[in-house]
């Protein structure tokens, strides 16, 4: 854990980019968009299910703090005539993911457990609840909001929650391989500490004011990820 680089790299770096725009702004006269790519952990442990643009801002980790620095910080150059929108992002999801992410980490397993390359995966828990989603699902948010007549915060995300478990079940039938509990095993070393048990996206505003809906379902991208992997694999 770096919280000190966190905040620089996560949060100091969003008001240095929004005064750049506000600055350009004003030197030429000429109107500057900018969308900030927030996180649901600004939410941190939130009582309230779902979350939408109106949950109180309670991050528990040091990322969590450093996005809530960004949010605010775009919030508060969007006072002073900045067109800036902030996008909550909720998980999403792709190969590009490196396997330090969980669901990498999952899918690769997956993947390399189906070709006979690894025996077992080994995770934390199976019971944190998450709300995962196609990320160029949600890259097309982010384009959309830009060009919105007016700016403000969104909370992006598919609205549908699923567990680990749900995710591991997934990736492993994409896999070809149904008794996957013997596979997995759990090991307390894995476990986050102050992780949000449960993240459930309420992207009413997004749908109603952007139009937007993602294309892609669970299934599918757990799907899409794991063939990414065994295609990698089979080079």
């Amino acid at each position: 854990m770096d919280p000190v680089g966190t905040a620089a790299t996560t949060g100091s770096a969003v008001a240095s980019m929004a005064l750049g725009c506000w600055e350009l702004q004003e030197r030429t006269g000429k109107p500057v968009k900018f969308v900030q790519a927030s996180s649901a952990e600004i939410f941190g442990a939130a009582t309230q299910v779902p979350q939408d643009e109106a949950t109180p801002i309670s991050p528990v980790s040091p990322y969590g703090a450093a996005k809530a620095f960004g949010h605010f910080t775009v919030s508060a150059f969007r006072s002073r005539g900045l067109h800036a929108s902030s996008c909550i992002l909720y998980n999403h999801e792709s190969p590009l993911r490196p396997e330090t992410f969980v669901t990498r980490k999952i899918t690769a397993a997956a993947a390399r457990i189906s070709l006979g390359l690894q025996d077992t995966l080994s995770l934390g828990t199976l019971d944190v609840s998450r709300d995962w989603g196609w990320a160029p699902d949600y890259v097309r948010a982010m384009q959309l909001a830009a060009r919105h007549t007016d700016a403000a915060d969104f909370v992006i995300g598919s609205g549908v929650e699923h567990t680990v478990r749900d995710f591991v079940a997934a990736a492993f039938t994409a896999a070809g391989i149904s008794d996957w509990e013997d596979r997995v095993v759990l090991d307390p070393a894995f476990v986050r500490p102050a992780d949000p048990p449960r993240q459930l996206a309420d992207s009413s505003r997004a749908r109603s004011v952007l139009g937007w809906a993602p294309d892609v379902g669970f299934d599918e991208l757990v799907s899409r990820m794991v063939a990414a992997d065994l295609a990698m694999l089979r080079r």
